[in-house]
């Protein structure tokens, strides 16, 4: 048998539903606010079932142990260091391990915004579960939104909290490693193209070197990145462009040559579709 809470040491807080709407309709602070938090350590037994969705996203940090998560698109397993994010709108189920049940730090969040939030940061039901490269952050940060909660529900707690959700949002979508081992592959090609800049570098030479399909390295890359190969590529070489017309006085052709494109006016013609502006006009203008 599963139960949902009632763990010694726990830390659990659940606003009021009228409290929610009410500061979702308050001029400034109708974009995202946190409905539930807490701390439940050793879990023993610990989980839920949802067939209704819910209208929040639930995130939990797996401080400790091991657990599971349940989604339409299949069952996820947890592991110390991991984080489910289950966005809102859909059924799900998770629960502890039995033989090492899990410590969460956990998190439910609701907003107009969040459920294209979650789809565009890669946060779906398909790939519930992440590691990220530092686990400590979150729990910082999960940590200062329940002290928030607990303080009390003022306008002015629940905007510091959320203020500290949005933080841990925002963290987790720039960190989009996964469960799946594939997204090492996709990292190591990122890190390779930013060592890379002044380099021509082909999608059939990375994916060659990832040892898999151009068409499946490509899509794989953009859903990991959030962009193609070759757009990547070029915002890479624009904001190397963009320093260097900030920083230094060498002659745009030199910076052209420096960030990969040896025809200079080539280059022009990329920053100027991109930024609107010639290099020439963009070093110009008053910055800082």
């Amino acid at each position: 048998m599963l139960i949902a809470d009632g763990f010694p040491g726990q830390r659990m807080l659940v606003l009021p539903r009228p409290r929610v709407r009410e500061f979702l309709e308050q001029p400034g602070t109708n974009h995202l606010v946190v409905t539930d938090c807490g701390y439940f350590p050793q879990a023993q037994s610990h989980g839920r079932t949802r067939h209704t969705a819910l209208s929040q996203a639930v995130v939990m940090v797996c401080a400790d142990g091991k657990g599971w998560c349940e989604t339409p698109a299949g069952r996820f397993d947890v592991e110390t260091g991991q984080v489910v994010i289950l966005p809102p709108g859909y059924p799900h189920s998770y629960g502890s391990d039995r033989e090492e049940p899990w410590t969460l730090w956990w998190l439910h969040v609701a907003g107009p915004e969040l459920p294209r939030f979650c789809e565009s940061a890669g946060m779906t039901i398909d790939a519930p579960v992440r590691k990220p490269a530092n686990v400590y952050p979150l729990v910082t940060l999960l940590t200062e939104v329940v002290q928030w909660m607990e303080r009390d529900a003022t306008s002015q707690s629940l905007l510091a909290a959320a203020g500290a959700a949005w933080h841990l949002l925002t963290l987790l979508a720039a960190d989009r490693t996964t469960s799946d081992s594939s997204t090492d592959v996709i990292d190591q090609a990122a890190a390779y193209l930013r060592a890379h800049i002044s380099e021509h570098v082909s999608v059939a030479e990375l994916s060659a070197m990832a040892r898999l399909s151009s068409s499946h390295f490509n899509a794989l890359f953009k859903r990991h990145i959030g962009y193609p190969v070759l757009q990547y590529q070029t915002q890479l070489r624009m904001a190397r462009a963009r320093e260097m017309l900030d920083t230094t006085s060498l002659p745009i052709s030199a910076i052209a040559d420096t960030v990969g494109y040896p025809d200079a006016f080539y280059f022009t013609r990329q920053f100027r579709q991109i930024h609107g502006v010639t290099p020439r006009d963009y070093r110009a203008q008053h910055k800082g």
